[in-house]
């Protein structure tokens, strides 16, 4: 975090564009306490040098007296959307002793919230190492704002997830998953946010087996009905049905195993989920699937989102997965696309529990809200392998995304620690629902501090 974040607060730190706003800036303590007068000067990251004599159009300046609490206020309204620098001087030095930033949208995304998360991790019921519910807190520890359990062949842990929870208001949401393992095909796909496990519908999986095909165990909630159960007869006779209606598929590519991914994309939008196709060169061993499988699956954009990077460290994956989501950009083909840790341990103790994450621009932190924004393509994915973060996506939204990497989330994770931490002893019978509560509402509230729509 900027060492000024631990010094200053700002807010709000994001507005519409042509709107006045009322911004405050609050020290963080006597020592960080304005002169009197301070010098404000606000100029477009934009707009070059704000050097008066080079550029008078880039800034607007501010002689402020500090109020009766220490913080100095001032309105403002910005003329175009961009990041705008907030530096601060003493009367009559030119060498600015501070620099805060804010950032103004135009009306399409100045009225979406941006939330962090994850749709793609395992836990215990697979083969990951910790109980689902851990795994939610774990992940709240460490800032995210939604999660989409999605263990192997399995729906019904990212229930267990969502029921460990269902009793107490928290600052994250949790939604259904799974991650996709069909007969007759290799490729990995993901199932966010769906209302009935796709995995579930054949008799060969472990959800079914693992749960009898308990409706309860691959249904979301009572309100949904889901397809039935098929055995390997009934499952190879609707594969051939979709097999039978794909006319142009190219040397290289097996089309049964094609038309398994295009059938389980359709279930997923059935029960109103994100199809995901994910990590097409992950190395196991070799590439999980063939590229000219990729290239025709890209062509033919079957799915909803792209899973452009996931939860590995060599460049291979998410590098080649970056350039081929590029190259397909300039092909005039833009897919939605997410970011994921796929976790198969703790993210307390597990470096591949930071790797990857996605930011969704939604009106509101629910599953039908996030899942939309995504197909709507207003979702940046975040690589953090290293320590110097790198964003994939629009670059308009790559550039918010950066400014809100280094200015918002670093004091929402703050909280989101004390959030998740609270969870876990709500889970392990430590703390009240009451007290998860209270440390959720003040998280929630972050969003009307920082955010004006």
């Amino acid at each position: 975090m900027k060492p000024e974040l631990y010094d200053y607060d700002i807010f709000p730190k994001v507005f519409p564009v042509g709107k006045e706003v009322e911004i405050t800036v609050k020290p963080q303590g006597y020592h960080a306490n304005f002169p009197n007068p301070c010098i404000v000067s606000v100029h477009s990251l934009d707009g070059g040098t704000p050097r008066a004599e080079f550029n008078k159009d880039n800034r607007t300046d501010y002689k402020l007296v500090p109020d009766a609490d220490g913080c100095l206020r001032f309105k403002y309204t910005a003329s175009h959307e961009c990041e705008y620098y907030v530096r601060f001087f003493n009367e009559g030095e030119e060498r600015r002793f501070l620099q805060l930033s804010v950032y103004a949208l135009d009306e399409d995304l100045a009225c979406r919230t941006p939330f962090r998360g994850d749709l793609h991790m395992h836990t215990r019921r697979s083969d990951g190492k910790q109980d689902p519910a851990i795994v939610v807190a774990n992940y709240r520890k460490t800032g995210y704002d939604f999660i989409v359990i999605t263990d192997h062949g399995r729906y019904y842990p990212s229930l267990d997830a969502i029921k460990a929870y269902a009793d107490v208001d928290t600052a994250i949401t949790i939604l259904p998953g799974e991650e996709v393992h069909l007969p007759l095909t290799d490729v990995h796909i993901v199932n966010a946010g769906g209302k009935f496990s796709v995995n579930g519908i054949v008799n060969t999986s472990n959800n079914y087996n693992e749960t009898n095909g308990e409706l309860d165990r691959r249904r979301f909630d009572e309100s949904v009905t889901p397809p039935d159960i098929l055995d390997m007869t009934a499952y190879e006779a609707e594969i051939k049905k979709v097999e039978d209606t794909i006319t142009d598929c190219p040397d290289g590519v097996d089309k049964r195993s094609y038309a398994v991914c295009c059938w389980a994309f359709d279930k997923i939008r059935e029960g109103e989920g994100l199809a995901i196709f994910a990590h097409p060169y992950w190395l196991a061993d070799m590439w999980q699937i063939r590229e000219a499988f990729t290239y025709y699956m890209m062509k033919n954009h079957p799915f909803d989102a792209f899973e452009v990077l996931g939860g590995e460290s060599y460049y291979q994956q998410n590098g080649f997965q970056t350039a081929l989501y590029y190259e397909e950009y300039l092909q005039g083909r833009v897919h939605p696309i997410v970011g994921s840790t796929d976790s198969h341990n703790s993210t307390e103790h597990n470096r591949n529990g930071h790797i990857c994450s996605t930011i969704v621009f939604a009106d509101k932190n629910e599953r039908e809200s996030l899942l939309t924004a995504i197909k709507d393509k207003y979702s940046v994915a975040v690589d953090t392998i290293s320590k110097e973060y790198r964003l994939v996506g629009p670059f308009r939204l790559q550039k918010y995304a950066s400014f809100l990497w280094e200015n918002y989330f670093p004091v929402h994770d703050r909280a989101a620690v004390l959030d998740g931490e609270m969870m876990r002893q709500y889970f392990l019978g430590e703390a009240s629902a009451d007290d998860v509560k209270l440390l959720a509402d003040k998280s929630k509230a972050l969003f009307d501090k920082y955010f004006v729509r």
